[in-house]
């Protein structure tokens, strides 16, 4: 809920800055490793958006791959787990370089 409540309140925000009176359709970037649950966070966008520029809004998520860089080939590789192996060359040394985010891509608005 608290995600939800921060989302809001950066919409209200903006709108404040921008001047708009309504947001028609929230779009926001999940990472693979976020930690988020999609599900969840429609749920509580709908509640914590009430009576807010907000309200009645759509919320599309954009699903974010996993994404490491690979010593042994490399390589920039997309990844499922953050402690597996590369899925070009197999090797084990990997860190980790995107797949964490969580943004606002874009706001459509009246």
């Amino acid at each position: 809920m608290s995600i939800c409540q921060s989302l809001v309140g950066l919409i209200a925000d903006e709108a404040g800055r921008n001047r708009f009176s309504r947001v028609t359709r929230v779009r926001i970037e999940i990472g693979r490793f976020a930690g988020v649950e999609p599900q969840a966070l429609l749920f509580g966008f709908d509640v914590t958006a009430r009576g807010t520029v907000a309200e009645g809004a759509a919320l599309d998520i954009i699903d974010l791959p996993g994404r490491a860089w690979c010593f042994d080939c490399n390589a920039s590789v997309e990844i499922d787990h953050q402690a597996g192996q590369c899925p070009r060359c197999g090797g084990g040394r990997l860190r980790v370089t995107g797949g964490d985010e969580l943004r606002i891509k874009d706001l459509e608005v009246l």
